[in-house]
């Protein structure tokens, strides 16, 4: 799965589209999108955002409670 951005916790800072080896993030209205045909798992965003903004979890799919 690719990595999934946060809206919310998303702040535009451009580390993670700076950081990206493979240049599947980009900014689109201040915010990071990633392009899943370009994104390997290598989770290099995801360590340098600051926001906590990135996961490799869909929102969806994210268990509450253990449940």
């Amino acid at each position: 799965m690719s990595a999934y951005i946060l809206e919310k916790l998303c702040r535009g800072c451009k580390r993670c589209v700076n950081t990206c080896p493979e240049q599947a993030i980009a900014m689109l209205s201040h915010l990071a999108v990633v392009d899943p045909k370009k994104c390997v798992e290598c989770e290099a965003c995801m360590e340098a955002c600051m926001h906590g903004a990135i996961t490799f979890v869909e929102a969806g799919e994210m268990k509450i409670n253990g449940g």
